[in-house]
């Protein structure tokens, strides 16, 4: 079976839960096949923990979601040790928390403090988790899908830069149109029950993920890949002008490796060998948005990062002369 096929399995077992939303579907499951984590960001009652919770029933993994709170620590997420009476005597035991696990649900991640947040930070970058002086390893795959509440809300605490940048993706959850609100209340105010059925396991994504970082990158797509970045950074050389009036600072090196891994993706669900340019340009806007900070005179103006983001995309050039 293709990974064409995988793709549109798991996409149609999704599509029996969640109405709508199809870019941020599609840009999760990028994520997915990436090995990169997602964070999805809207208002409560949009549908982000039951997109997470519907991706993890189409699929052989296991699965836990953490409810982010303001009295949560960080030993609540990675685990402790704790004291065990036995026969002979008394030993130390590690007890594993819920961040052990193939696809963790970090639910509404903004509430809780920095200090917790942080315990999240060696597990999404190695893999890993560090108690009491010895590493732990996670299984793999290992898929943090964290949704958070516009940092405008009440109770949330912004998220560290350093967190940010762990995240692949950053995909905004819109409200519903007319149609799919009616769609959502014939599906969820009548006695019809939802299955969903479980159609990849953890093997077969793991050979997806191997076989897209294999694919081919042309020279010139590349390129493409860095420039946009670069020209994210304020004084540098290939800033234009809203760049250097609205950022504060730019997006970091792993910005380019998520425009390139995502756009391995989207070329391998589409059948081709290599990369284009419009590959790049799909993945700019959910791979940089959370990478790039507005200063003061961007947010009195009410200017966004993906407004900047876009005029980037717009007038950027897709092929130059090397060292141009």
């Amino acid at each position: 079976m293709t990974f064409k096929d995988d793709w549109d399995r798991l996409r149609n077992e999704i599509g029996k839960a969640v109405v709508g939303h199809d870019e941020v579907v599609e840009g999760v499951l990028t994520c997915l096949f990436s090995g990169g984590h997602v964070l999805l960001e809207g208002v409560p009652g949009l549908g982000k923990t039951l997109l997470v919770k519907t991706l993890s029933e189409a699929m052989h993994l296991d699965f836990s979601r953490i409810q982010f709170t303001p009295d949560l620590m960080p030993a609540d997420v990675t685990g402790t040790t704790i004291v065990v009476e036995g026969d002979g005597g008394r030993e130390f035991t590690f007890r594993k928390g819920p961040i052990f696990s193939q696809i963790v649900l970090a639910d509404e991640i903004n509430r809780a403090t920095p200090k917790t947040q942080s315990s999240l930070l060696e597990a999404m970058q190695e893999k890993s988790v560090t108690v009491g002086g010895d590493t732990h390893l996670l299984d793999k795959p290992f898929f943090v899908m964290a949704t958070q509440n516009p940092v405008e809300q009440e109770g949330t605490y912004p998220l560290p830069e350093a967190q940010l940048d762990r995240f692949f993706f950053k995909l905004v959850v819109g409200y519903s149109t007319r149609e799919q609100m009616s769609e959502i209340l014939d599906r969820t105010t009548s006695n019809e029950a939802i299955s969903i059925e479980r159609v990849l396991d953890g093997k077969t994504i793991l050979e997806h993920q191997k076989t897209i970082r294999s694919m081919i990158v042309p020279a010139s797509v590349q390129d493409y890949a860095v420039r946009c970045v670069l020209a994210t950074h304020p004084g540098g050389p290939l800033a234009n002008p809203q760049v250097e009036r609205y950022f504060r600072m730019g997006a970091s090196p792993r910005a380019a490796q998520t425009l390139v891994l995502a756009g391995k993706v989207r070329a391998h669900r589409d059948g081709r060998s290599q990369l284009e340019h419009q590959d790049i340009r799909t993945a700019v806007l959910p791979a940089m948005r959370h990478r790039c900070i507005l200063n003061f005179e961007a947010e009195s103006e009410g200017i966004s990062t993906d407004d900047v983001l876009q005029n980037i995309i717009d007038t950027l050039p897709a092929e130059v002369e090397f060292g141009s």
